[in-house]
């Protein structure tokens, strides 16, 4: 479990470290169906333009930079398991720290994400075909040589460190967030958010209808496994919501809407064409559950959605 005074000791442990990213204003009514209600007010955090290029980094800082601060680094060095954003993170903050970092990523991982973690100084291990194959492989590494195992979205520091993204928001807005939406896949930037903006505003996660961890874990009211495909799968990959994440979405009321691929295959096409911003499939799954009506504002709402990550190939926006 965290909570806001976590994600504030997080926020002094970066600091410096990170980026603060811009946030964007934009038009409301373009970002809903034809006729629907629209937001008093749209903001767009840009998230993507963080170190590795997603917010994973600001977790793994925090998660790094604890385990400096025990003494564990860095001579022990860190494990993760990743789909690509959160291995690029944990590798950027691990080089900061002086510290060896192996990655483990399902063989069917991205070719530039590969490709940006052995830039970055990583050992990269490629391990079956889901995330968690990798995971398994990752854990049992971590264990057998004692490195410090950085879970990419089930930990305290991780959790912590990507809720720092709702202070920075909120500060940009004047506090004037009702709502905010942003993409969920294992949790953690979920987990970090709504417990950083507990009782100040509502937190909604958008998922692929092909990778529902949410969902499927408010459903049964415990984190349960799900079957995951689709076009996000490469950043939306978990198999499982957090057991973080569920906590926290338990306590704070965090709602779920479900978008199709296709949806958010379109909502990355409107963002590159309409605000020239290059956004990974799972990120435009937050801006596809206002474009699809998935998720409808309230009369005056004033809404952010949260662009995550921009690791992806972007040939296939021009048309």
């Amino acid at each position: 479990m965290i909570t806001l005074s976590d994600v504030r000791d997080a926020a002094a442990r970066i600091e410096g470290r990170v980026r603060r990213t811009p946030v964007m204003e934009a038009d409301p009514a373009a970002f809903v169906p034809e006729g629907a209600e629209a937001p008093a007010r749209l903001w767009l955090k840009l998230e993507l333009t963080q170190h590795t290029g997603s917010f994973k980094a600001r977790g793994a800082f925090n998660r790094v930079l604890a385990a400096v601060e025990e003494g564990r680094l860095p001579g022990a060095g860190v494990v993760t398991a990743s789909g690509g954003n959160a291995g690029l993170a944990v590798a950027y903050a691990a080089s900061r720290a002086g510290a060896r970092a192996e990655v483990y990523v399902p063989e069917t991982a991205p070719a530039v994400k590969v490709a940006g973690l052995r830039a970055l100084g990583a050992t990269v291990v490629q391990v079956g075909v889901r995330y968690a194959d990798a995971h398994e492989a990752a854990t049992k590494r971590a264990a057998e040589t004692g490195a410090v195992f950085c879970h990419p979205y089930d930990q305290p520091e991780m959790c912590a460190g990507q809720g720092v993204i709702a202070l920075e928001l909120m500060e940009q807005t004047g506090g004037e967030v009702d709502t905010v939406l942003l993409a969920v896949g294992g949790g953690g930037l979920m987990a970090g958010v709504a417990a950083a903006l507990e009782g100040r505003a509502t937190v909604v996660g958008a998922e692929p209808v092909t990778a529902p961890t949410l969902n499927a874990a408010l459903r049964a009211g415990k984190p349960v496994d799900v079957e995951v495909s689709g076009v996000a799968k490469d950043s939306l990959g978990a198999s499982r919501l957090g057991d973080i994440a569920h906590a926290v979405a338990t306590r704070t009321g965090v709602r779920s809407v479900l978008v199709t691929d296709d949806a958010i295959s379109a909502a990355r096409r409107r963002l590159w064409e309409g605000h020239r911003l290059v956004v990974e499939h799972g990120t435009a799954t937050a801006a596809a559950a206002l474009r699809t009506g998935a998720y409808r504002p309230e009369p005056g709402e004033r809404v952010a959605v949260l662009l995550c990550g921009a690791n992806t190939d972007p040939s296939d926006l021009v048309r």
